[in-house]
């Protein structure tokens, strides 16, 4: 940072399992912010790309690899972690985003919109829709599920022909799922 004090400095943060249901092997982390940065979350939102954005009260919601990540003004929320070392390096890389963010704002357009999302139906189209389960899901709509959540990519269905494969990678890689 070019010498100006960063907007978020400081954070406590909580491991847990979900109450709900707690086989679950995931765990959630929330991460309580102890300065506000509602005001970065355009910013923010503009530099990487949101998979939604809430207005009321503002919030920046991400999806990565299966897992949402959501920041608000004063709480991050991050689900579907392995352990604890991956909840602190996401934490860390996004205390480093939303003070860059915050410290280029003169140069970046704030955006409060979130990013055009996969539609299912439209992935689904392009597979065979065979359910083979070759790809180790169950059926081809779930396949389609979760590459629209960005988990699964075309290279991931065996049974995908050449031109079939191009245009699912085509289709897929107008929509940000790297955070």
């Amino acid at each position: 940072m070019n010498g100006c004090p960063m907007l978020l400095e400081s954070y406590t943060k909580k491991i847990f399992r979900a109450e709900c249901n707690p086989q679950f092997e995931s765990l959630h982390c929330i991460a309580t912010l102890d300065q506000d940065v509602s005001e970065a979350l355009p910013y923010l939102n503009a530099v990487l790309g949101g998979f939604e954005y809430l207005k009321d009260p503002p919030a920046v919601i991400f999806r990565s690899r299966g897992r949402l990540i959501t920041v608000h003004g004063r709480q991050i929320a991050v689900n579907a972690l392995r352990d604890e070392e991956e909840a602190d390096k996401i934490l860390d890389w996004l205390k480093r985003e939303i003070n860059q963010a915050w410290e280029n704002r003169a140069e970046i357009a704030p955006i409060t919109e979130g990013t055009p999302k996969p539609q299912v139906f439209e992935i689904l189209k392009l597979l065979p829709r065979t359910n083979c389960r070759e790809c180790g899901e169950p059926t081809c709509m779930v396949f389609a599920v979760r590459a629209s959540e960005g988990v699964r990519s075309a290279s991931d269905c065996p049974l995908l022909k050449a031109e079939a494969r191009q245009h699912l990678e085509n289709y897929l890689g107008r929509f940000n799922f790297d955070v």
